[in-house]
């Protein structure tokens, strides 16, 4: 008999397929948490000794964060968080905002009222948090679920998925500029007016609420440039 039967061999392969998944979520969250700043170097060796894991779903994890624009990987050498860079973070402010737009534009013309649900619980959860910012990490996850439940509820949640992978620069962004005075309220008030436009078969002026709501952080990225210069690439 073979000593890696091939039956053992793909178990093998499936087990560093769901090691690098959760090795990559806990690398990516704590990137876009900030917990791992830009330019932050990220040992191999160290990374393994952490999550006791080999080195083959570290490379593999580590390739998924470089894909997403939130690490360089550089051969042989190291590898470092990057920068927030202004040109990413416009255009994928345009194509989140196109999604977006769509999503409530649908929703408004044909409600779903589970995932309307959904976000309102969301909504309601976020606005007992206003009073709270030491829970900015619960307050964020609330945020990401708000804008999934209202993509499922068109049936596009796995578009979501896709549109998160890039947006590492836009949720980094918005991460810096969350503890900023009245933050927490905007948030609160923007989905509040896209929640109440959907609800009034109001397609776009659901969008719009979206549009103003999407252009929170965009529109103070010089401003956190200036108080974060080294989070962000420098530009000529």
């Amino acid at each position: 008999m073979p000593d890696n039967p091939p039956h053992s061999r793909a178990a093998g392969k499936t087990r560093d397929r769901t090691v690098a998944r959760t090795v990559y979520d806990t690398l990516r969250r704590r990137i876009l948490d900030l917990d791992l700043v830009p330019d932050t170097t990220l040992s191999r060796t160290e990374l393994a000794k952490d999550f006791q894991v080999s080195l083959t779903p570290l490379r593999d994890a580590l390739q998924l964060l470089e894909q997403d624009g939130l690490v360089r990987i550089f051969p042989q050498s190291r590898t470092l968080v990057t920068r927030i860079d202004r040109r990413d973070l416009l255009e994928t402010h345009f194509l989140r905002v196109a999604a977006e737009t769509e999503v409530v534009r649908r929703l408004a013309r044909r409600p779903d009222m589970p995932a309307l649900k959904t976000a309102r619980a969301c909504l309601d959860k976020q606005t007992v948090l206003v009073a709270r910012p030491g829970r900015m990490d619960r307050f964020s996850d609330l945020d990401r679920q708000f804008h999934l439940a209202l993509f499922e509820g068109v049936g596009m949640g796995n578009v979501h998925a896709m549109l998160q992978r890039k947006l590492g620069s836009i949720l980094r962004c918005q991460r810096l500029d969350l503890p900023s005075p009245g933050k927490l309220q905007e948030i609160v008030a923007g989905h509040k007016d896209i929640l109440d436009r959907i609800e009034a078969a109001d397609p776009e002026g659901a969008a719009g609420a979206m549009r103003a709501h999407l252009s929170g952080s965009i529109s103070r990225v010089s401003a956190l440039r200036n108080k974060f210069p080294d989070y962000f690439v420098a530009e000529d």
